[in-house]
């Protein structure tokens, strides 16, 4: 960052913030300051991509030097959602906006990698670009990186289960006796993984639904309260609309919907399952 032009103390801070998916910049228009700046956006965008995957891969990948200990099948699956959610937009961009396919590319995938790493970081209020942009914005919120990354959200490995589920349950219409495993690459996934996933993945909605009420009882709109309890909910920071969206900021809210989003915040970073588990009886009554 100081050799691309930063300032010390503003590069030592985006250094700090950037391969922990943490997104907090010393400028109020966040890495938008750097806009021009190509060359940081994409030593940002590399490093925020980095900082989702699995860190026990990593630090095997710098010890052996063997690529193909990226081979992690999640790994793939976070890597294919980036990609599909880069290209998407930066066509988008240049055949709706004219943009030069450069900067549509250099700008869509700074900011979808920063939403799907939960990051946070914005060169802009990407929400302008258009409905579809703002409609593939709301679903990478949803995403997130690896397990054993800084990241939140859903998962890699939570969705890769999950269709694998969906495959082996729509086979199961056409052949009623077959006998179909899931598989996380070459290992079978065990029953207990597969309720785990199915619950949490159905904890996530019910609890985004309830706060999406919630907020709106609070005397937000329903986008504003819809994306901040999913983007609370995924730690991811900017939301839709004007006032939460990624030229916006929190401090409009109501007081008693900050309270409810900070409760998602720590819903979404504790990992909701062990939270809710704490609040049924029967964990006391062990």
């Amino acid at each position: 960052y100081a050799a691309l032009g930063m300032a010390a103390f503003h590069a030592l801070t985006h250094e700090l913030t950037t391969p922990s998916t943490a997104g907090f910049s010393t400028h109020d228009a966040s890495m938008g300051f750097y806009g021009d700046n190509f060359a940081i956006l994409w030593i940002a965008t590399v490093f925020m991509f980095l900082g989702a995957l699995p860190f026990s891969i990593l630090m095997l990948l710098m010890i052996s030097g063997r690529l193909d200990t990226l081979r992690d099948p999640q790994i793939r699956v976070f890597a294919s959602y980036v990609a599909a959610f880069v290209v998407a937009v930066a066509l988008y961009l240049r055949l709706t906006d004219d943009m030069p396919f450069l900067s549509a590319l250099t700008y869509s995938a700074f900011n979808f990698v920063s939403i799907i790493t939960t990051t946070g970081f914005a060169t802009g209020d990407y929400t302008q670009w258009g409905p579809f942009v703002a409609g593939c914005a709301l679903v990478a919120t949803v995403l997130g990186g690896c397990s054993g990354s800084t990241s939140s959200g859903i998962k890699a490995y939570r969705f890769l289960i999950l269709f694998r589920l969906l495959a082996n349950g729509l086979k199961r219409f056409v052949y009623p006796n077959a006998v179909v495993s899931v598989h996380y690459g070459d290992r079978p996934v065990a029953d207990a993984m597969q309720r785990a996933v199915v619950l949490f993945i159905s904890a996530f909605v019910t609890i985004w639904l309830i706060l999406t009420l919630l907020l709106t009882a609070t005397g937000l709109d329903l986008v504003t309260a819809l994306s901040g309890a999913l983007t609370c909910l995924t730690n991811v920071g900017p939301g839709l609309g004007e006032v939460i969206g990624p030229a916006g900021n929190f401090s409009a809210v109501p007081d008693t919907a900050k309270w409810l989003l900070s409760l998602a915040m720590l819903l979404g970073r504790l990992e909701i399952l062990a939270v809710l588990v704490i609040f049924t009886p029967v964990f006391w009554r062990r």
